[in-house]
């Protein structure tokens, strides 16, 4: 029995190899993507816990700082520079009571934790919707309000919002065209040099978020959490204890003011 043996042409060969090369592509990019997506959503919760706890602290010292500046601009009025600090410490004041005013500490959760299910999810959604996969304009601007969409949903650990976004994509799912084989193997390797364009952009995007100052206090309190330390307690401490230094140099100055 005689089998046949199907012989591609060079440039068919091209196109199969760049395809499997997409497809590998396409699940490094959604791995990436999801890296990304839960750096910042557990960055966010943290930044959030942590105003939580110091907000209405730094809140009160910047007031207290006020009062401390305003006493000091009795003793000496014509000091411009005392006043201008003063009314500068009120508004620092004022912003983190407002920052903190409709925050519920009881309800900030902990730290972002989402199930492995939520992250495969996020990835098989992430590799049909991905912007960089378009082939339009119009199909471009559509996959991207996708996937903010996504994110969004994956940062609220919604499972069913990011099923139906799936399901909106299946469902008006862009039809393919019948392309000449030089026409797809040109549309593969741009969609690979956007994909790969993409994929620098994130580990940037990761790098920098690496670098922040926010980032690096998380990094720090979760190592100290892990052996046993509570380093924002004694963040919180330490703004506590500069509190009551500050209400002691009010209680000075307003003697000495009296006097």
């Amino acid at each position: 029995m005689s089998s046949v043996v199907q012989i591609l042409s060079p440039q068919a060969e091209e196109l199969h190899a760049r395809r499997r090369e997409m497809a590998d592509l396409r699940r490094k990019l959604a791995d990436k993507e999801l890296e990304l997506s839960t750096g910042k959503a557990a960055l966010n919760i943290f930044e959030r816990r942590y105003q939580s706890v110091v907000g209405p602290m730094y809140a009160e010292l910047d007031g207290v700082k006020a009062q401390i500046l305003s006493l000091a601009s009795k003793f000496y009025p014509k000091a411009e520079n005392f006043r201008e600090e003063a009314k500068s410490a009120r508004e620092q004041a004022n912003e983190f009571q407002q920052e903190n005013q409709e925050k519920n500490p009881e309800k900030i959760k902990q730290e972002f934790n989402p199930p492995e299910i939520l992250k495969k999810l996020f990835r098989r959604v992430a590799k049909k919707i991905h912007p960089d996969l378009a082939s339009s304009t119009n199909e471009r601007e559509r996959r991207h309000d996708l996937m903010s969409k996504l994110n969004q949903a994956y940062d609220r650990l919604d499972e069913e919002a990011i099923r139906l976004i799936l399901i909106e994509w299946e469902a008006e799912e862009p039809l393919s065209d019948t392309f000449e084989l030089g026409e797809q193997l040109v549309r593969v390797m741009n969609q690979i040099s956007q994909v790969r364009k993409r994929m620098n952009e994130i580990s940037d995007e990761l790098e920098d978020l690496s670098l922040t100052e926010m980032f690096q206090l998380k990094q720090n309190i979760e190592s100290a959490e892990r052996e046993g330390h509570d380093l924002l307690q004694e963040i919180a401490d330490d703004i506590e204890a500069k509190i009551k230094k500050a209400k002691t140099q009010i209680r000075d100055l307003a003697y000495d003011f009296i006097e």
